[in-house]
């Protein structure tokens, strides 16, 4: 596109790959130049190549050198380049760089990798190019760029990135040494450097249908770590469900949504007549797999215990049960099976009875005396023995952080405390000999919640002794309530210096109940006067304060995202609704995961669980010891009280199975990454079977840690329930009667979260902290630079509809086509002629467009999208802001960048919202006289038209307004129309800003 206001411009390309930037040589006058030059870049890693993009922007240099105009930009994805020797040209259409850019053409590029060395030659011309960009990079600082959301924010990245290049690299040695000393996963190089090779070719000026590669296509690959983008896609599986089970009645079978796993399982019950009397223990031995009881002091021990062998890692034909004295390898007695023999069982069929065995001693003899009770059946992972049996891949002895468990969040009420006012204080030892006013506030508090009142404000009918504040706080609290209510009178004496005047201690257990909005009744409480460090002082004043005080079971605490909630049920158990479905899932197991941690012996592993979250209900599956491929194959089920509710399922690396880590020592269960399926996608009575890609965003940029597979159905038993919950509020009714501010449910939310993080991290296995902070998402509302960028496009994508659908209208308008131009006339005078028709066909228009999408629907459920997210471009340092502190540990220089930065985009953010208060400023100022000149013609303007319209009928103004709009252009004048002139001149209030 022209750009130098003399009809052409003045090219060059600007490529961008990993922080090194290069550029062509600038075609002079020529709207269809060619470079044909080639750009080398350095590839460190060559494995992590797919996950990066090279940027290729194109300028037109000004005058004399003075800044730049954007004239289109193209993305592409590591995954489409190919290695040297097969690469082709291909055609990419220029991109804007936001939605009021104005672009146009094309450019041809061959991009491929490369193992040759890079000539002198070509060292010189790049260190060359670096320092043109260096310098044209200063100039550009101080100028403003084309109209984009965020064109400051790279270049500050670039000047950023080679500031702080060192001290980076200097974070990352040292990240490394803590992630080998932690047993985190290590990132290393995919071996020799590796330049990209992208060479430019001519811009296209020719008017063809190009076919670019689409941002995130999988192109060429082969070997080097290539891979598509398609590997952070959704893939459809085919387990073996049941073991055909899903094509039985469901009744049939408990577990048919997991593949099932045959297990050996050997229970030991008891012995008799053992000949000793000291500590015995009984050892069950499976080919080179042992496993050991606990020890029992008695002639007639008994131990009760299950141990379960999977099938598949099974290397024996015969099973023995050996009774051993303490710290003895000889054995006392021994029982065995063979496995040839050993009856199956099958759900719902009653366990099998255990018997009593004579046991053998060394020679295979029958010992005198000596019994064992025993019994070993071959049974799948729906035996009722399952969940607490000891397991073969355990090797662990007593270790209950690796079984599966199901938790229960604690059911969460708020507490509202209205303080009113108090009566009869008095000013404390510290403040009644001091001549000044008292600054009285009440301080609130259960356990680690404490808000505070504002100071009373001195009134000419209040004195100091009686300070009024009606001020309403809520809280977080749950059941069993084990809390107290605390509040406290405080003077504030100085800054930081509060001296208390009296408290009051209530149980929130004996605090009333409420389900709707009726006011709860007030009450005076006596206040216990000023404490001292050795005991209480009695109130021998009787100062009193007002409160009114309320546990509100009518609203739904917020745990969670509202986006990503997985329940919105009131507290009160009498305000629920019958559930309207069931949700099964069947977590089968992963594939392909990261290594988290390296074992002595065993070299990269991973200890995977997983957890999934719905409602009040958390299940943990167990842990599968050193696997990068984990099977679980763990069924749950869940009841549905409202579909437009979302799962979340995440997996963990246990980081707790050291024997010498102990619970709370500091050890954090590593995130792998996470999914979330809202309910509401999911067809009735289908089963779900895919492969989930679990993404995860590092501070080197986004990984896939590998697949999770997932087996999910949403059954309803009547559809009408579950369509009349669409027509329902999605939260509770106190929640739109007496709303919470915006700041009160984020805060509640925070201490909500923290509340069912202390509860859970008490159970056993505990449940660790950040394990229930990322499961609900409970760092959100922090800033993203990556997260804004992504809003602001998704914002972008909404009005793209909008956009099309008035390029549509300007191409009628234009008679690019001039049957469509005449038949929408015709139409349209149709239906202003008939306006009674114009309801029907808008609704029946809707109705066959939603019919005939039909075909088209989606077939998956939704899943992580990197490039919605927008981390596959996202920049180091904007990685690294993400992943940075609150408060920040960073750098002075590093974080006066940083607010540069974010003052550049919210300027522009600034500018928008500015322009758009202006346009409506100015429809204010037709009517306000600021303009009296403007003001009076609107005025006699409108009384004309009012006549007008009362005289010719309001079809035929319409009709002939539109037909003049849609004239052909060689009837048209170029210039803005009077109305529109008369409209840009109004005045606004930005005439008055500073």
């Amino acid at each position: 596109m022209p750009k130098d206001g003399e009809g052409s411009s003045s090219a060059f390309v600007e490529v961008e790959f990993e922080n090194q930037t290069l550029r062509t040589q600038v075609k002079y006058k020529d709207l269809n130049p060619v470079w044909n030059e080639k750009l080398v870049f350095h590839v460190d890693d060559v494995a992590d190549l797919p996950y990066r993009t090279v940027e290729v922007i194109v300028y037109n240099e000004r005058k004399s050198g003075n800044g730049r105009n954007f004239l289109g930009k193209i993305r592409i994805t590591g995954s489409s380049i190919v290695k040297e020797g097969e690469e082709i040209a291909q055609i990419y259409t220029l991109d804007k760089r936001s939605l009021f850019s104005h672009v146009r053409g094309e450019i041809s590029l061959k991009l491929y990798l490369t193992t040759k060395e890079v000539s002198t030659e070509q060292k010189q011309n790049q260190k060359k190019q670096k320092k043109m960009f260096q310098q044209q990079q200063k100039q550009q600082m101080n100028m403003n760029s084309s109209s984009s959301m965020f064109p400051l924010t790279q270049q500050q990245q670039k000047q950023m990135v080679q500031k702080i290049q060192q001290q980076h690299q200097q974070q990352n040695n040292q990240q490394n040494q803590i992630q080998q000393q932690q047993g985190k996963p290590i990132e290393s190089n995919g071996g020799e450097m590796k330049p990209v090779v992208i060479t430019t070719g001519p811009g296209s000026g020719i008017n063809h249908t190009p076919n670019p590669v689409p941002l995130g296509s999988a192109h060429g690959g082969g070997g080097n770590g290539f891979h598509g983008f398609n590997e952070f896609s959704l893939k459809e599986t085919s387990p073996h469900l049941g073991g055909g089970a899903m094509h039985k009645d469901k009744t049939s079978s408990t577990y048919d949504l997991v593949e099932q796993m045959q297990y050996l399982y050997v229970k030991v019950v008891r012995a008799r007549d053992i000949p000793i009397m000291g500590e015995v223990t009984a050892e069950v031995k499976l080919g080179n797999y042992r496993g050991f009881t606990k020890r029992h002091g008695s002639g007639h021990p008994e131990w009760d215990q299950v141990f379960a062998f999977s099938k598949d890692c099974i290397q024996s034909s015969v099973v023995e049960i050996f009774v051993k004295e303490k710290d003895k390898d000889d054995f006392l007695g021994r029982v065995w099976f063979d496995l040839s023999e050993v009856p199956k069982r099958v759900p719902p069929d009653s366990q099998l009875a255990p018997q009593w065995y004579r046991m053998e001693d060394k020679k295979g003899d029958k010992l005198k005396g000596g019994e064992l009770m025993a019994s070993v059946w071959f049974g799948t992972q729906a035996d009722e023995a399952f969940a607490e049996a000891w397991h073969s891949n355990m090797h662990f002895d007593g270790l209950s952080s690796i079984k599966s468990k199901v938790y229960l969040s604690p059911k969460l009420w708020y507490l509202r405390v209205s303080v009113i006012e108090a009566q009869d204080l008095v000013p404390g030892e510290k403040g009644s000999g001091m001549m000044r006013f008292p600054e009285i506030m009440a301080k609130v508090q259960v356990g680690n919640q404490v808000l505070r009142t504002r100071v009373a404000s001195a009134t000419a009918n209040r004195s100091p002794s009686h300070p009024f504040w009606n001020e309403d706080m809520m809280f977080v609290v749950s059941e069993p309530f084990e809390d107290y209510l605390m509040v406290s009178i405080e003077d504030r004496l100085a800054p930081g210096r509060d001296e208390v005047l009296g408290r009051i201690l209530l149980p929130v257990a004996a605090i009333e109940r409420r389900l709707d909005n009726k006011p709860v009744i007030s009450k005076w409480f006596s206040l216990d006067m000023h404490y001292n460090n050795e005991s209480k002082v009695s109130n021998r004043f009787g100062s009193r304060i007002h409160l009114r005080v309320s546990l509100d079971g009518g609203y739904h605490v917020l745990d969670e995202s509202m986006m990503y909630s997985s329940d919105a049920r009131p507290t009160a158990k009498q305000l629920w609704k019958p559930h309207v479905g069931v949700l099964e899932m069947g977590i089968l197991g992963a594939s392909g995961l990261m290594p988290m941690k390296i074992k002595e012996g065993k070299g990269s592993t991973t200890d995977a669980y997983c957890i999934a979250k719905y409602g009040q209900k958390w299940v943990r599956t167990r842990t599968v010891v050193d696997s990068l491929a984990p099977k679980w194959n763990e069924q749950y089920t869940w009841e549905v009280f409202d579909p437009c509710t979302v799962v979340t399922v995440g997996v963990f690396d246990n980081c707790h199975l050291d024997k010498n880590i102990t619970v709370g020592a500091g050890v954090r269960d590593c995130r792998i990454g996470k999914v979330r399926i809202r309910l509401s996608t999911l067809e009735s009575d289908r089963v779900y079977t895919h492969a989930y890609p679990l993404l995860i965003l590092h501070p080197s940029g986004v990984k896939k840690m590998g697949e999770l597979h997932l087996a999910i159905r949403f059954s309803c038993a009547n559809m009408a329930n579950v369509l009349h919950m669409y027509m329902s509020p999605q939260l509770p009714k106190m929640h739109y009667v007496q709303p919470l501010s915006v700041s009160q449910v984020e805060s509640l939310r925070y201490q909500a979260t923290n509340v069912v993080a202390a509860r859970l991290s008490r159970a056993e296995p505990p449940l660790g902290r950040e394990v229930v902070e990322y499961m609900l998402d409970h760092d959100s509302h922090m800033w993203s630079m990556r997260r804004s960028k992504s809003n602001f496009f998704r914002l972008v994508s909404v009005l793209s509809g909008v956009i099309s659908m008035g390029r549509s209208l300007e191409a009628i308008r234009s008679w690019q086509k001039p049957v469509y131009s005449v038949l929408f006339l015709l139409l349209f005078l149709v239906l202003v002629f008939c306006p009674e028709l114009i309801l029907p066909t808008v609704l029946l228009y809707l109705s066959i467009l939603g019919i005939w999408r039909f075909k088209s629907r989606p077939r998956h459920p939704p899943h992580m999208d990197i490039r919605l997210s927008h981390a596959e471009t996202v920049y180091p340092d904007e990685l690294d802001e993400e992943f940075d502190t609150f408060p920040t540990s960073r750098s002075a220089e590093m974080v006066r960048m940083r607010y540069d930065r974010l003052r550049s985009v919210a300027g522009r953010i600034q500018t928008v919202v500015g322009d758009l208060a202006t346009q409506g400023e100015r429809f204010q100022a037709l009517l306000s006289w600021r303009d009296p000149r403007a003001t009076f013609l609107y005025v006699v303007l409108c009384f004309i038209a009012a006549i007008g319209f009362y005289v010719v009928p309001f079809q035929v103004v319409v009709a002939l307004w539109v037909l003049y709009e849609f004239r052909p252009p060689k009837f048209r004048n170029s210039l803005p129309s009077p109305a529109l002139s008369f409209f840009r001149r109004l005045p606004s209030r930005a005439d008055s800003l500073l």
